[in-house]
């Protein structure tokens, strides 16, 4: 039998994202012809500088759809090719790649004499297969079997290395002639340039979930540009108009937070992110629900009202410098230190009893639920020596807050876990008390990560290390060179993310550190401890360049500019790792330390401070078709830090969420509330009274929509059918707006 090779090296991310996909397609009979097109011989070495091939005979391949430079980089969608065309009795194909000066090689021959294919693994290599497990120097051999006429035959699925560096994924496939020509058209590759690396391929393979996982391919998607555009408050309570029942049962406000004002004057703000703070109140109380919405009354939105313009820099804004200044102390304002803005845009939350307005700078507004009245402006670092603050705290049972911010001292950069206790000791209190239990350096003090959340356990505070930087130089300089805070933030996937583990008792780091592929993630899920290990569930993409994507020029494009822009946008994902927390030199390299029967999760250990964790997806390939999931909420007061079976989110099938999702985990199925036209907020998990099950409440959503005609509503959905019990419609206009929370009227 004749057996010709077709090898295709599938790299997700390069070597950035830790992870190496090998295809052998072995085919019987001829070669086919190649595809018509442009075709060039290229060196491997001029496209991967970090991946070296060494063959005996092989003829590298690369078939261009349309002419570009290699040397510029400047290339959209190519195919690769590298194809075995002759060899005597015994071909081998070595990948020999090299990451913190230690080299792997995988020897993969091919005998067609005996119709045997043989794996080999170098020193250091440990290649599982289901349950054996096979370890460096050993051999592995495989009978071809004879298949003439057989449709596509899967020899070996999801045989997966695992390596001390990183995990490597092996496929091998039996092709017919047809099939393999088949491939010509269907291996599609897109590269893309990032930083220090020449090349970062990103693949749309024949994998379903592969191809849709990364980015998208929708078209005729819905202008949402009224959802990003100006409007008025409403001071004053408006009835809603019911339609279906609201339970009499739900008693309370759902809060919500978001930007409501997007210039002033003729300025305009850039960013979605910096529009003024508008608050709103949806009141449901006895079946009858009322709305109103307020402006926060912050510094940043009275200056910038008395002046007509905009005064305060936002983090995609830079003010400009006041007109009735002269030339030169126009210049000079430029080497002025920006203030932060209290602009506190992003979430509603509680400490010590007190409702807040939060956004990320060090500043926050206490605010009065009923009233929606802006209080009294509060800045974290008169308390504790941080720069700002996340708006995303957790919550200890007994109402012992937790929260994470950053500080910039001559001791160097820290990320800093904070600590605010669970009750005032006077009425006027705000954060007195809190403190910093544990600074955890960063892996580069120059640019430490920019981070939205972090997760929660009952013993552990779990913080990831994304390589989302904030290049501190390019931040501080900003105003003088004319540019924005978010200009100096940037996506560097040659960094692998590192997830830090501390006692909220202690105040300690465990001596471990848990590495994993480069990933971007805003919004924890939820964590807890199970059988020596912290299950961390979160909400995270292959591709953290999304933050210039929502540009308000880029929210209100529509057509095919639109569709563009949605389908460059990575897909979010609910994924979990496995954190094992006893690691240490007794503890085994190259095996797989998550024992938990419910999770396929892996962690492997590199060294005695070292573990890469690779993620389980908790979805099916339905999320993916749906957009994937962000802004996800739990029942938090009965499964924050504690195992748990659902949660829930917004689908988002376009820019911002067009859908309502409750995902089970344990079955990894969804369900969907989805109507045309309308874009429901972040699900808040409202629990019935004396429940007993996980699910049994009401979702409550604020659901706006671009059409002029049709009208706001809140939407009420049974938790556990998902079913649409009422709606409360209101003749107002919203825009979409980020986080909120339910204040229950027995609080």
């Amino acid at each position: 039998m004749n057996v010709f090779v077709h090898v295709t090296i599938h790299l997700i991310l390069h070597v950035l994202q830790n992870q190496l996909v090998l295809r052998i397609f072995l085919l019987k009979g001829q070669v086919p012809a190649r595809p018509q097109g442009r075709l060039k011989r290229v060196p491997v070495m001029n496209i991967f500088h970090s991946l070296h091939i060494e063959h005996h005979i092989m003829t590298v391949i690369l078939y261009v759809s349309w002419g570009f430079s290699f040397h510029q980089q400047n290339f959209s969608f190519v195919f690769f090719f590298f194809t075995f065309q002759a060899f005597e009795f015994c071909s081998t194909f070595n990948l020999n790649c090299h990451r913190e000066a230690a080299p792997f090689r995988v020897f993969v021959q091919l005998n067609h004499e005996q119709d045997i294919i043989t794996i080999q693994l170098s020193s250091g290599l440990v290649f599982k297969i289901q349950d054996q497990v096979f370890t460096g120097h050993q051999v592995l051999s495989f009978i071809i079997p004879d298949h003439s006429g057989q449709p596509l035959t899967t020899l070996l699925q999801s045989i997966g290395f695992v390596i001390s560096a990183f995990p490597l994924v092996l496929e091998v496939q039996l092709l017919s002639i047809q099939e393999i020509n088949n491939l010509y058209t269907v291996f599609l590759w897109q590269i893309k340039r990032i930083h220090s690396f020449p090349v970062v391929v990103n693949s749309f393979l024949p994998s379903s979930r592969q191809e849709l996982a990364g980015f998208a391919s929708v078209q005729g998607l819905e202008c949402i540009a009224p959802l990003v555009k100006t409007v008025e408050e409403t001071p004053e309570p408006v009835t809603a108009d019911i339609t279906g029942e609201i339970p009499s049962w739900i008693n309370g406000s759902l809060l919500r937070n978001g930007p409501g004002k997007f210039e002033f004057g003729n300025q305009r703000y850039n960013h979605w992110f910096d529009g003024m703070a508008l608050l709103h109140q949806f009141k449901v109380e006895n079946g009858t629900v009322k709305y109103k919405s307020k402006f926060l009354q912050s510094d940043s939105f009275k200056i910038n009202s008395e002046h007509n313009r905009i005064v305060v820099s936002e983090f995609g804004t830079l003010a400009m410098p006041d007109p009735c200044k002269n030339v030169f102390q126009r210049f000079v304002s430029r080497f002025e230190m920006p203030k932060p803005s209290d602009n506190s845009n992003v979430h509603c939350v509680k400490y010590m009893g007190d409702y807040y307005v939060s956004t990320e700078t060090n500043y926050m507004h206490k605010v009065d639920p009923e009233t929606l009245a802006s209080m009294e402006k509060v800045d974290w670092s008169k308390f504790v020596a941080v720069n700002g603050a996340t708006a995303h705290p957790h919550y200890d049972p007994n109402g012992t807050s937790y929260n994470m911010g950053n500080s910039y001292s001559r001791q160097g950069t820290r990320y800093n876990i904070i600590r605010i206790p669970p009750q005032k000791t006077n009425d006027s209190d705000t954060l007195q008390g809190a403190q910093i239990i544990c600074s955890i350096p960063p892996q580069d003090g120059a640019k430490p990560s920019y981070y939205h959340s972090f997760g929660m356990t009952e013993n552990y505070v779990v913080f990831i290390e994304q390589p989302i930087k904030l290049n501190l130089l390019e931040i501080i300089t900003a105003k003088m060179r004319g540019k924005c805070i978010s200009d100096g933030i940037k996506w560097e996937p040659d960094h692998e993310t590192v997830i830090h583990v501390a006692s909220k008792q202690t105040g300690q780091l465990i001596p471990v550190k848990y590495y994993a592929k480069p990933l971007a993630v805003f919004h924890q899920i939820n964590a807890f401890e199970d059988q020596g290990c912290i299950v961390l569930d979160l909400c995270f993409s292959d591709d953290g360049g999304a933050l210039t994507n929502f540009k308000i020029q880029n929210l209100r494009k529509s057509g095919q500019a639109l569709d563009e822009m949605y389908n460059t946008t990575a897909r979010t994902l609910p994924r979990r790792f496995v954190l094992p927390l006893d690691v240490d030199s007794s503890t085994a390299t190259g095996q797989n330390l998550n024992t938990l029967p419910y999770s396929s999760a892996t962690a492997v250990k590199r060294d005695d401070r070292k573990v890469f964790v690779s993620h389980e997806d908790l979805h099916l390939d339905d999320l993916v078709e749906a957009g994937g999931l962000e802004l996800p909420q739990i029942n938090y007061d009965k499964y924050n830090t504690k195992k748990y079976r659902y949660f829930y989110g917004c689908g988002f099938g376009h820019l911002v969420g067009d859908s309502l999702l409750k995902m089970d985990i344990e079955t990894k199925e969804m369900k969907m509330w989805k109507e045309p036209g309308f874009y429901p907020s972040e699900p808040v998990f409202v629990p019935a009274p004396n429940a007993t099950e996980e699910d049994e409440g009401v979702i409550l959503s604020a659901v706006v929509t671009p059409q002029q005609e049709k009208n706001t509503f809140l939407l009420v959905l049974d938790a556990k059918s998902f079913t649409e019990l009422g709606r409360a419609a209101v003749p107002v206009k919203m825009p979409y707006g980020f986080h909120g929370v339910f204040a229950s009227s027995k609080q």
